[in-house]
Protein backbone atom coordinates (compact mmCIF):
# COMPACT_ATOMS: atom_id res chain seq x y z
CA UNK A 1 0.00 0.00 0.00
CA UNK A 2 1.42 3.37 -0.96
CA UNK A 3 1.72 6.07 1.63
CA UNK A 4 -0.68 8.99 1.59
CA UNK A 5 0.81 12.47 1.01
CA UNK A 6 -0.05 13.40 4.58
CA UNK A 7 1.62 10.37 6.09
CA UNK A 8 4.60 10.78 3.76
CA UNK A 9 5.01 14.40 4.80
CA UNK A 10 4.74 13.48 8.48
CA UNK A 11 7.33 10.72 8.15
CA UNK A 12 9.68 13.04 6.28
CA UNK A 13 9.31 15.60 9.07
CA UNK A 14 10.08 12.93 11.68
CA UNK A 15 13.17 11.77 9.79
CA UNK A 16 14.38 15.35 9.31
CA UNK A 17 14.10 16.04 13.04
CA UNK A 18 15.91 12.75 13.71
CA UNK A 19 18.81 13.76 11.44
CA UNK A 20 18.92 17.28 12.90
CA UNK A 21 19.25 15.99 16.47
CA UNK A 22 21.59 13.15 15.45
CA UNK A 23 24.27 15.57 14.31
CA UNK A 24 23.35 18.30 16.80
CA UNK A 25 24.49 15.89 19.52
CA UNK A 26 27.87 15.33 17.89
CA UNK A 27 28.48 18.93 16.88
CA UNK A 28 27.65 20.33 20.31
CA UNK A 29 30.75 18.86 21.96
CA UNK A 30 33.12 17.49 19.31
CA UNK A 31 34.42 20.81 17.97
CA UNK A 32 35.18 22.39 21.34
CA UNK A 33 36.28 19.50 23.54
CA UNK A 34 39.96 20.29 22.90
CA UNK A 35 39.43 23.86 24.11
CA UNK A 36 37.56 22.59 27.18
CA UNK A 37 40.26 20.07 28.04
CA UNK A 38 43.08 22.59 27.74
CA UNK A 39 41.15 25.09 29.89
CA UNK A 40 40.68 22.41 32.55
CA UNK A 41 44.31 21.26 32.59
CA UNK A 42 43.76 18.15 30.46
CA UNK A 43 45.66 19.27 27.35
CA UNK A 44 47.82 16.15 27.36
CA UNK A 45 44.71 14.05 26.75
CA UNK A 46 43.34 15.86 23.70
CA UNK A 47 44.74 13.33 21.22
CA UNK A 48 43.16 10.49 23.18
CA UNK A 49 39.83 12.33 23.35
CA UNK A 50 39.84 12.47 19.56
CA UNK A 51 40.79 8.80 19.35
CA UNK A 52 37.59 7.57 21.01
CA UNK A 53 35.53 8.17 17.86
CA UNK A 54 37.76 6.02 15.62
CA UNK A 55 37.90 3.32 18.32
CA UNK A 56 34.10 3.29 18.48
CA UNK A 57 33.91 3.25 14.66
CA UNK A 58 35.96 0.04 14.68
CA UNK A 59 33.76 -1.53 17.38
CA UNK A 60 30.34 -0.46 16.08
CA UNK A 61 30.09 -2.90 13.11
CA UNK A 62 30.22 -5.79 15.57
CA UNK A 63 27.40 -4.29 17.62
CA UNK A 64 25.29 -3.58 14.55
CA UNK A 65 25.93 -7.02 13.11
CA UNK A 66 25.37 -9.02 16.28
CA UNK A 67 22.47 -7.12 17.86
CA UNK A 68 20.89 -4.17 16.08
CA UNK A 69 20.53 -5.73 12.63
CA UNK A 70 19.16 -9.06 13.87
CA UNK A 71 17.05 -8.91 17.01
CA UNK A 72 15.42 -5.53 17.65
CA UNK A 73 13.48 -2.90 15.73
CA UNK A 74 15.80 -0.15 14.54
CA UNK A 75 13.91 2.73 16.18
CA UNK A 76 14.03 1.00 19.60
CA UNK A 77 17.76 0.34 19.39
CA UNK A 78 18.28 3.95 18.30
CA UNK A 79 16.30 5.18 21.31
CA UNK A 80 18.20 3.07 23.84
CA UNK A 81 21.58 3.99 22.33
CA UNK A 82 20.89 7.72 22.57
CA UNK A 83 19.51 7.51 26.09
CA UNK A 84 22.64 5.71 27.29
CA UNK A 85 25.01 7.87 25.23
CA UNK A 86 23.30 11.04 26.43
CA UNK A 87 23.67 9.95 30.04
CA UNK A 88 27.42 9.45 29.48
CA UNK A 89 27.74 13.03 28.17
CA UNK A 90 25.80 14.47 31.10
CA UNK A 91 28.10 12.65 33.51
CA UNK A 92 31.37 13.48 31.70
CA UNK A 93 31.98 16.92 33.36
CA UNK A 94 31.93 15.23 36.76
CA UNK A 95 35.19 13.50 35.81
CA UNK A 96 37.14 16.69 35.16
CA UNK A 97 40.26 16.34 37.33
CA UNK A 98 41.19 18.72 40.09
CA UNK A 99 44.62 19.44 41.55
CA UNK A 100 46.51 17.90 38.63
CA UNK A 101 44.49 14.68 38.45
CA UNK A 102 44.39 12.33 35.46
CA UNK A 103 42.44 13.05 32.28
CA UNK A 104 41.71 9.35 31.76
CA UNK A 105 38.35 9.13 33.60
CA UNK A 106 37.01 11.98 31.48
CA UNK A 107 38.33 10.44 28.24
CA UNK A 108 36.87 7.04 29.17
CA UNK A 109 33.51 8.70 29.71
CA UNK A 110 33.71 10.11 26.18
CA UNK A 111 34.62 6.64 24.92
CA UNK A 112 31.50 5.20 26.55
CA UNK A 113 29.41 7.86 24.84
CA UNK A 114 30.95 7.21 21.43
CA UNK A 115 30.52 3.45 21.73
CA UNK A 116 26.80 4.12 22.08
CA UNK A 117 26.75 6.95 19.52
CA UNK A 118 28.69 5.50 16.57
CA UNK A 119 26.19 2.69 15.83
CA UNK A 120 23.42 5.30 15.60
CA UNK A 121 25.02 6.80 12.47
CA UNK A 122 24.24 3.60 10.60
CA UNK A 123 20.90 3.13 12.37
CA UNK A 124 19.58 6.54 11.32
CA UNK A 125 20.52 5.86 7.69
CA UNK A 126 18.88 2.43 7.83
CA UNK A 127 15.72 3.87 9.35
CA UNK A 128 15.54 6.68 6.81
CA UNK A 129 16.11 4.46 3.76
CA UNK A 130 13.49 1.95 4.97
CA UNK A 131 10.78 4.59 5.32
CA UNK A 132 11.34 6.71 2.21
CA UNK A 133 9.47 6.04 -1.01
CA UNK A 134 12.12 7.58 -3.28
CA UNK A 135 15.50 7.26 -1.59
CA UNK A 136 17.57 8.96 -4.30
CA UNK A 137 15.47 12.14 -4.27
CA UNK A 138 14.33 12.25 -0.65
CA UNK A 139 17.39 11.15 1.34
CA UNK A 140 19.67 14.10 0.44
CA UNK A 141 16.93 16.48 1.59
CA UNK A 142 16.59 14.55 4.85
CA UNK A 143 20.36 14.24 5.38
CA UNK A 144 21.04 17.95 4.93
CA UNK A 145 19.18 18.54 8.20
CA UNK A 146 22.04 16.69 9.88
CA UNK A 147 24.54 19.26 8.65
CA UNK A 148 22.17 22.05 9.71
CA UNK A 149 21.93 20.41 13.14
CA UNK A 150 25.73 20.41 13.48
CA UNK A 151 25.87 24.11 12.54
CA UNK A 152 23.09 25.09 14.96
CA UNK A 153 24.79 23.10 17.74
CA UNK A 154 28.02 25.03 17.18
CA UNK A 155 26.17 28.35 17.29
CA UNK A 156 24.20 27.42 20.42
CA UNK A 157 27.30 26.32 22.33
CA UNK A 158 29.53 29.15 21.15
CA UNK A 159 27.32 32.19 20.53
CA UNK A 160 24.36 31.53 22.84
CA UNK A 161 25.98 29.93 25.88
CA UNK A 162 29.60 31.06 25.23
CA UNK A 163 30.57 27.58 26.39
CA UNK A 164 33.55 26.79 24.15
CA UNK A 165 35.59 26.10 27.28
CA UNK A 166 32.76 25.24 29.66
CA UNK A 167 30.95 22.08 30.74
CA UNK A 168 27.68 23.46 29.34
CA UNK A 169 28.58 22.01 25.94
CA UNK A 170 28.23 18.49 27.34
CA UNK A 171 24.92 19.32 28.99
CA UNK A 172 23.61 20.70 25.69
CA UNK A 173 24.80 17.62 23.78
CA UNK A 174 23.61 15.18 26.44
CA UNK A 175 20.20 16.84 26.70
CA UNK A 176 19.76 16.68 22.91
CA UNK A 177 20.74 12.98 22.96
CA UNK A 178 18.17 12.24 25.67
CA UNK A 179 15.52 14.12 23.66
CA UNK A 180 16.35 12.15 20.52
CA UNK A 181 16.32 8.93 22.53
CA UNK A 182 12.78 9.62 23.72
CA UNK A 183 11.56 10.74 20.28
CA UNK A 184 13.10 7.68 18.63
CA UNK A 185 10.47 5.38 20.14
CA UNK A 186 7.85 7.30 18.13
CA UNK A 187 9.68 6.97 14.81
CA UNK A 188 8.19 4.71 12.09
CA UNK A 189 8.52 1.02 12.91
CA UNK A 190 11.55 -0.42 11.16
CA UNK A 191 12.10 -4.19 11.56
CA UNK A 192 15.63 -5.55 12.03
CA UNK A 193 17.03 -5.73 8.47
CA UNK A 194 19.03 -8.94 8.99
CA UNK A 195 16.59 -10.89 11.17
CA UNK A 196 17.34 -14.61 11.09
CA UNK A 197 20.70 -14.18 9.35
CA UNK A 198 23.76 -15.66 11.04
CA UNK A 199 26.37 -13.18 12.27
CA UNK A 200 29.75 -13.22 10.55
CA UNK A 201 32.89 -11.34 11.56
CA UNK A 202 33.78 -11.35 7.87
CA UNK A 203 30.56 -9.51 7.07
CA UNK A 204 30.96 -7.07 9.97
CA UNK A 205 34.43 -5.99 8.84
CA UNK A 206 33.60 -6.09 5.16
CA UNK A 207 36.37 -8.60 4.47
CA UNK A 208 34.67 -9.94 1.35
CA UNK A 209 35.39 -6.54 -0.16
CA UNK A 210 39.13 -7.35 -0.02
CA UNK A 211 38.71 -9.05 -3.41
CA UNK A 212 38.45 -5.54 -4.88
CA UNK A 213 42.07 -4.91 -3.87
CA UNK A 214 43.11 -7.14 -6.78
CA UNK A 215 42.16 -4.23 -9.03
CA UNK A 216 45.10 -1.81 -8.97
CA UNK A 217 43.20 1.44 -8.92
CA UNK A 218 40.95 0.33 -6.07
CA UNK A 219 44.01 -0.79 -4.11
CA UNK A 220 45.62 2.64 -4.72
CA UNK A 221 42.38 4.33 -3.68
CA UNK A 222 42.08 2.25 -0.50
CA UNK A 223 45.72 2.78 0.50
CA UNK A 224 45.55 6.51 -0.25
CA UNK A 225 42.29 6.89 1.69
CA UNK A 226 43.79 5.16 4.70
CA UNK A 227 47.06 7.11 4.58
CA UNK A 228 45.49 10.53 3.92
CA UNK A 229 43.31 10.15 7.02
CA UNK A 230 46.45 10.19 9.18
CA UNK A 231 47.29 13.85 8.43
CA UNK A 232 43.56 14.67 8.16
CA UNK A 233 43.05 13.80 11.83
CA UNK A 234 45.07 16.91 12.76
CA UNK A 235 42.19 19.15 11.71
CA UNK A 236 39.53 17.40 13.76
CA UNK A 237 41.68 17.26 16.89
CA UNK A 238 43.42 20.64 16.92
CA UNK A 239 41.82 23.09 14.46
CA UNK A 240 39.43 24.35 17.14
CA UNK A 241 42.28 24.92 19.57
CA UNK A 242 44.26 26.67 16.83
CA UNK A 243 41.34 28.94 15.93
CA UNK A 244 41.05 29.92 19.58
CA UNK A 245 44.80 30.56 19.81
CA UNK A 246 44.58 32.76 16.71
CA UNK A 247 42.12 35.05 18.48
CA UNK A 248 38.68 33.80 17.46
CA UNK A 249 36.47 34.02 20.55
CA UNK A 250 33.34 32.13 19.48
CA UNK A 251 35.33 29.21 18.20
CA UNK A 252 32.53 26.73 17.52
CA UNK A 253 30.59 29.31 15.52
CA UNK A 254 33.67 30.04 13.42
CA UNK A 255 34.27 26.33 12.89
CA UNK A 256 30.65 25.89 11.74
CA UNK A 257 31.44 27.93 8.60
CA UNK A 258 33.12 24.76 7.35
CA UNK A 259 29.79 22.92 7.52
CA UNK A 260 28.07 25.84 5.80
CA UNK A 261 30.45 25.48 2.87
CA UNK A 262 29.81 21.72 2.96
CA UNK A 263 26.13 22.31 2.19
CA UNK A 264 27.02 24.52 -0.79
CA UNK A 265 29.53 22.12 -2.29
CA UNK A 266 27.20 19.16 -1.76
CA UNK A 267 24.62 20.96 -3.93
CA UNK A 268 27.08 21.78 -6.74
CA UNK A 269 29.00 18.52 -6.48
CA UNK A 270 27.11 16.76 -9.34
CA UNK A 271 28.23 19.49 -11.76
CA UNK A 272 31.88 19.01 -10.82
CA UNK A 273 31.56 15.23 -10.82
CA UNK A 274 30.30 15.15 -14.40
CA UNK A 275 33.27 17.20 -15.59
CA UNK A 276 36.12 15.91 -13.44
CA UNK A 277 35.43 12.23 -12.85
CA UNK A 278 36.47 10.23 -9.79
CA UNK A 279 40.24 10.69 -10.05
CA UNK A 280 40.24 14.47 -10.19
CA UNK A 281 37.39 14.82 -7.70
CA UNK A 282 39.47 12.86 -5.19
CA UNK A 283 42.60 14.79 -6.15
CA UNK A 284 40.88 18.15 -5.69
CA UNK A 285 39.73 16.98 -2.27
CA UNK A 286 43.31 16.07 -1.34
CA UNK A 287 44.65 19.37 -2.71
CA UNK A 288 42.09 21.20 -0.58
CA UNK A 289 43.52 19.55 2.54
CA UNK A 290 47.03 20.57 1.45
CA UNK A 291 45.83 24.15 0.90
CA UNK A 292 44.05 24.19 4.26
CA UNK A 293 47.14 23.14 6.19
CA UNK A 294 49.25 25.53 4.11
CA UNK A 295 46.96 28.40 5.08
CA UNK A 296 47.08 27.37 8.72
CA UNK A 297 50.88 27.20 8.65
CA UNK A 298 51.17 30.53 6.84
CA UNK A 299 48.92 32.23 9.36
CA UNK A 300 50.78 30.95 12.41
CA UNK A 301 53.51 33.54 13.01
CA UNK A 302 51.34 36.64 12.65
CA UNK A 303 47.99 35.05 13.57
CA UNK A 304 46.39 36.05 10.27
CA UNK A 305 42.71 35.39 10.85
CA UNK A 306 41.54 35.45 7.23
CA UNK A 307 43.93 32.64 6.37
CA UNK A 308 42.67 30.52 9.25
CA UNK A 309 39.05 31.24 8.29
CA UNK A 310 39.86 30.40 4.67
CA UNK A 311 41.29 27.06 5.74
CA UNK A 312 38.17 26.30 7.76
CA UNK A 313 35.85 27.24 4.89
CA UNK A 314 37.64 24.79 2.61
CA UNK A 315 35.88 22.07 4.57
CA UNK A 316 33.16 21.71 1.93
CA UNK A 317 35.71 20.74 -0.72
CA UNK A 318 37.85 18.76 1.74
CA UNK A 319 34.97 16.60 2.92
CA UNK A 320 32.58 16.39 -0.04
CA UNK A 321 35.14 15.97 -2.81
CA UNK A 322 37.16 13.37 -0.93
CA UNK A 323 34.88 11.41 1.41
CA UNK A 324 31.61 11.62 -0.52
CA UNK A 325 33.35 10.96 -3.85
CA UNK A 326 35.08 8.00 -2.25
CA UNK A 327 31.73 6.57 -1.16
CA UNK A 328 30.34 7.01 -4.67
CA UNK A 329 33.42 5.37 -6.20
CA UNK A 330 33.15 2.37 -3.88
CA UNK A 331 29.45 2.03 -4.67
CA UNK A 332 30.25 1.92 -8.39
CA UNK A 333 33.15 -0.52 -8.38
CA UNK A 334 31.64 -2.99 -5.91
CA UNK A 335 29.12 -5.51 -7.14
CA UNK A 336 25.66 -5.64 -5.59
CA UNK A 337 26.56 -8.60 -3.35
CA UNK A 338 29.44 -6.82 -1.58
CA UNK A 339 28.42 -3.18 -1.94
CA UNK A 340 27.47 -2.85 1.73
CA UNK A 341 30.61 -4.63 2.87
CA UNK A 342 32.77 -2.44 0.63
CA UNK A 343 31.32 0.70 2.24
CA UNK A 344 31.92 -0.81 5.68
CA UNK A 345 35.51 -1.59 4.72
CA UNK A 346 36.00 2.02 3.60
CA UNK A 347 34.69 3.32 6.94
CA UNK A 348 36.94 0.89 8.81
CA UNK A 349 40.17 1.98 7.10
CA UNK A 350 39.37 5.73 7.07
CA UNK A 351 37.15 6.83 9.96
CA UNK A 352 38.42 3.92 12.04
CA UNK A 353 42.07 2.94 11.57
CA UNK A 354 43.25 6.02 9.66
CA UNK A 355 41.77 8.57 12.05
CA UNK A 356 42.85 6.56 15.09
CA UNK A 357 46.48 6.42 13.99
CA UNK A 358 46.27 10.04 12.85
CA UNK A 359 45.03 11.29 16.23
CA UNK A 360 47.95 9.59 17.94
CA UNK A 361 50.47 10.89 15.40
CA UNK A 362 49.29 14.49 15.61
CA UNK A 363 49.27 14.21 19.40
CA UNK A 364 52.98 13.36 19.28
CA UNK A 365 53.69 16.18 16.82
CA UNK A 366 51.85 18.75 18.93
CA UNK A 367 53.62 17.51 22.04
CA UNK A 368 56.99 17.93 20.35
CA UNK A 369 56.32 21.57 19.46
CA UNK A 370 54.58 22.55 22.71
CA UNK A 371 56.28 24.30 25.62
CA UNK A 372 54.68 23.70 29.02
CA UNK A 373 55.28 25.54 32.27
CA UNK A 374 56.70 22.82 34.56
CA UNK A 375 55.22 24.46 37.64
CA UNK A 376 51.62 24.89 36.45
CA UNK A 377 51.58 22.43 33.51
CA UNK A 378 49.96 25.18 31.44
CA UNK A 379 50.84 25.62 27.77
CA UNK A 380 53.29 28.50 27.31
CA UNK A 381 53.67 28.36 23.53
CA UNK A 382 53.16 26.15 20.50
CA UNK A 383 55.04 25.97 17.23
CA UNK A 384 51.88 26.00 15.14
CA UNK A 385 53.71 26.55 11.86
CA UNK A 386 55.63 23.27 12.20
CA UNK A 387 52.56 21.50 13.57
CA UNK A 388 50.59 22.29 10.39
CA UNK A 389 53.47 21.97 7.91
CA UNK A 390 54.03 18.31 8.78
CA UNK A 391 50.50 17.09 7.86
CA UNK A 392 50.60 19.46 4.86
CA UNK A 393 53.70 17.72 3.48
CA UNK A 394 52.30 14.27 4.33
CA UNK A 395 49.08 15.01 2.43
CA UNK A 396 51.05 16.37 -0.55
CA UNK A 397 53.17 13.20 -0.82
CA UNK A 398 50.11 10.94 -0.62
CA UNK A 399 48.26 13.04 -3.23
CA UNK A 400 51.24 12.85 -5.60
CA UNK A 401 51.43 9.06 -5.30
CA UNK A 402 47.66 8.79 -5.80
CA UNK A 403 47.77 10.89 -8.97
CA UNK A 404 50.64 8.83 -10.36
CA UNK A 405 49.11 5.42 -9.73
CA UNK A 406 45.31 5.77 -9.82
CA UNK A 407 43.72 5.11 -13.20
CA UNK A 408 40.31 6.56 -14.06
CA UNK A 409 40.21 6.25 -17.84
CA UNK A 410 36.54 5.26 -17.91
CA UNK A 411 35.39 8.31 -15.86
CA UNK A 412 32.63 8.21 -13.27
CA UNK A 413 29.75 7.30 -15.56
CA UNK A 414 31.13 3.90 -16.56
CA UNK A 415 33.27 2.87 -13.64
CA UNK A 416 30.64 0.37 -12.57
CA UNK A 417 32.13 -1.87 -15.29
CA UNK A 418 34.75 -2.93 -12.72
CA UNK A 419 31.99 -4.58 -10.71
CA UNK A 420 30.62 -6.43 -13.73
CA UNK A 421 33.89 -7.99 -14.81
CA UNK A 422 36.43 -10.11 -12.93
CA UNK A 423 38.34 -8.03 -10.42
CA UNK A 424 41.70 -7.15 -11.84
CA UNK A 425 40.46 -6.73 -15.41
CA UNK A 426 41.66 -3.15 -15.60
CA UNK A 427 41.33 -1.50 -18.97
Amino acid sequence: MSKSPASGTFVSAQLSIMMFLQFFVWGAWYVTTGLFMEAKGMGAGVAMAYSVGPIAAIISPFFLGMIADRFFATERVLGVMHLLGGAALLIAPQFVPTNGGSHWPFVLCLLVHMIFYMPTLGLTNTLAFHNLTNQEKQFPLIRVFGTIGWIIANVVVSSVYHADKEAMQFYVAGGAAILLGVLSFGLPHTPPPAKGKAFSVRDALGLDALVLLKERSFAVFAASSFLICIPLAAYYAFAGIYAGATGFEQTATIMSTGQMSEIFFMLVMPLFFARLGVKWMLAVGMFAWIARYGLFAGAADQQIKWMVLGGIMLHGICYDFFFVTGQIYVDKVAGAKIRGQAQGFLVLITQGLGMLIGAQVIGKIVGKYTTVDPATQEVVSRGWQNIWLIPCVMAAVIAAVFLALFKDSNRASTQIDVAETPVGAES
